[in-house]
């Protein structure tokens, strides 16, 4: 019988994947109770690299639940389907009648008051070619924002909403009364458009295509102008991170510092995964805060000279 103390902290081994997001993770077994010592240096990894990533974990739901939870409660999705049995285990699930539709930049559900801190899942099924999920680091996309636009955008608020999810719901017959009744339970939140990290003080982008509404209080075409100049920012490949999912491959990524992009380039053929998200905090924006490791901008070439001045 495994347990906390089987755990040996010196056996991790953390690899960086890119210039400044990304990490792979080994000499961990996520199927036995982590102690306390484990558990700080993989919460120090997420909040280094963004996301981490995790080969040859063959565990079980309860195990996947109990991993999750030894970073904070974890929620349960509204909108989306369930493992039966599991309420807070979101099942994802695409095949030749239901192809991948998570192909588009964004932080998981910042149309909630308190969003996410993370999302953990596991890959239960891959397609032999595709299905590769993308991220992108938020903190590095606003560095490489020209000072004019920082300084424009630093201190803006933005509506956010759930409504790719209420088209669903209409489309399988919610009645008005329905919808009525989540719009209440999710009011539209108002979360800064530039947010200040609680645990490493940097500042990132914490807008996203996906649930990003206006930004509030300016003029209508501004909004969307700086919306999709901010939006294009996960778009360099030089903020980004590819991964290759494999049969029992975990990431969990920080939602409050990155975007992720879920790759549709497999259909007919069937992709399945299981995600464990954990509740977040109010978004915050604090200009006087200072990092607790301010990086230098690792970017050259056209990025710098484009995208800086």
């Amino acid at each position: 019988m495994t347990s906390a103390t089987d755990n040996i902290v010196d056996t991790i081994e953390v690899r960086q994947m890119s210039a400044t997001i990304g990490a792979m993770i080994s000499g961990v077994d996520l199927a036995i109770e982590l102690n306390d010592a484990t558990v700080a240096v993989l919460r120090q990894a997420l909040l280094d690299w963004k996301v981490i990533f995790f080969r040859d974990q063959n565990i079980t739901t309860e195990q996947h639940l109990a991993f999750g939870r030894r970073f904070g409660e974890l929620e349960v999705h509204p909108f989306a389907p369930a493992k039966p049995g599991y309420p807070e285990v979101l099942a994802i699930s695409h095949d030749a009648d239901g192809p991948g539709y998570e192909n588009l930049w964004h932080s998981d559900v910042t149309w909630r008051l308190q969003p996410s801190l993370g999302s953990v899942l596991r890959n239960v099924e891959s397609p032999d070619v595709g299905g590769d999920t993308l991220f992108a680091d938020m903190y590095a996309a606003y560095d490489g924002l020209p000072q004019r636009v920082r300084d424009r955008v630093d201190g803006l608020v933005a509506r956010h909403d759930f409504a790719g999810f209420r088209r669903g719901l209409k489309r399988r017959g919610a009645t008005d009364e329905e919808i009525a009744e989540f719009n209440a339970t999710y009011p539209n939140p108002e979360h800064p458009v530039i947010r200040t990290h609680p645990e490493t003080g940097r500042k990132a982008i914490y807008v996203n295509i996906g649930f990003t509404q206006e930004i509030i209080g300016i003029d209508p075409e501004e909004s969307r102008e700086l919306l999709d100049l901010l939006y294009r920012q996960a778009a360099f490949p030089e903020y980004q991170v590819r991964f290759r999912w494999e049969n029992n491959s975990v990431a969990f990524w920080d939602n409050r510092s990155c975007q992720h992009y879920a790759v549709s380039d497999y259909w007919p053929n069937v992709r399945k995964a299981e995600r464990v998200t954990i509740i977040g905090d109010t978004p915050y924006f604090d200009d006087s805060k200072t990092p607790t490791e301010p990086t230098e901008y690792p970017f050259r070439g056209v990025i710098l000279r484009h995208g800086r001045n």
